[in-house]
């Protein structure tokens, strides 16, 4: 597999060389169709998950003005590239059918209810999220058949390690500047965890096959998962997750350094 382009390569996420697709090793490698189309709903919707972010931290004018300024942009830029990789790859997908049906379900379960009761707590889940994203678009490069790709991977990688410090820092002062306590973060850091095997992902699968297919079969669309999950395991970098995660917690450094195994073995059984 090809690895992500050189950091010395003349082009940003504003302006991809789609013209340097090598097209038919892309289109060769069906398991990327699906991870690149599912993301590219889940970062498209990303509007509807920040107005609901916006309206929970109201009280952050901060937290507001950075969403709105830099999070929101790069996440609709995220969805905005990977759609145009898969319109310039696979031009029969029908990309706004498939995606509207998505949307269509997604935004009747994306709520504010989710949240998490306080806005520290809230950030130890969007740093679990950050996890989730930065770690499987560093994999997704490992998996890119070609080197556009994968620069487009390294780039979005590069964005979602930016979120997470962000949402770390306002993690450190929110609730003005009051640590909520391990346990209490703990918590959320487990709740976040378990619910990252993903909805949101199974939700964009299924409409992308259902639209590629020309309908749903239900058994082939489970074992199309399970080698997907598969195959962003083999190149998921679990010590990277294991040490993003246990940062929130504050542990003492030899504390933290015995736990990232541990840590690491959960990351990839559960957030997989």
């Amino acid at each position: 597999m090809a690895k992500a382009d050189s950091a010395g390569a003349h082009w940003t996420l504003d302006a991809v060389p789609y013209d340097l697709v090598d097209v038919a090793r892309a289109r060769a490698c069906d398991e990327v169709f699906y991870l690149v189309a599912a993301a590219s709903f889940i970062e498209t919707a990303a509007d509807l998950y920040t107005d609901n972010l916006i309206d929970y931290f109201s009280g952050e004018a901060d937290v507001a003005e950075w969403l709105v300024a830099r999070w929101k942009p790069e996440e609709l830029r995220h969805g905005r590239v990977l759609r145009g990789y898969v319109e310039h790859v696979w031009p029969e997908f029908d990309w706004s059918r498939a995606y509207g049906g998505f949307f269509d379900e997604y935004s009747r379960v994306c709520t504010v209810d989710q949240f998490e009761p306080t806005h520290s707590l809230e950030m130890v889940a969007r740093c679990v999220v950050e996890t989730g994203t930065a770690t499987f678009y560093q994999a997704l490069g490992e998996l890119a058949p070609e080197p556009v790709l994968g620069g487009i991977a390294a780039r979005i990688r590069a964005d979602e390690v930016g979120h997470y410090k962000y949402f770390f820092r306002f993690f450190r002062s929110c609730d003005e500047g009051r640590y909520p306590g391990r346990l209490r973060v703990l918590g959320a850091l487990r709740r976040r965890m378990a619910e990252a095997r993903s909805d949101d992902a199974e939700c964009a699968l299924r409409h992308a096959y259902v639209v590629r297919h020309g309908g749903d079969d239900a058994a082939a669309r489970a074992k199309l998962s399970a080698h997907l999950t598969a195959s962003v395991k083999r190149h998921y970098p679990v010590a990277l997750a294991a040490r993003m995660l246990l940062k929130p917690l504050d542990l003492p450094p030899r504390v933290a350094r015995v736990l990232e195994g541990p840590v690491a073995r959960a990351a990839s059984r559960i957030m997989l």
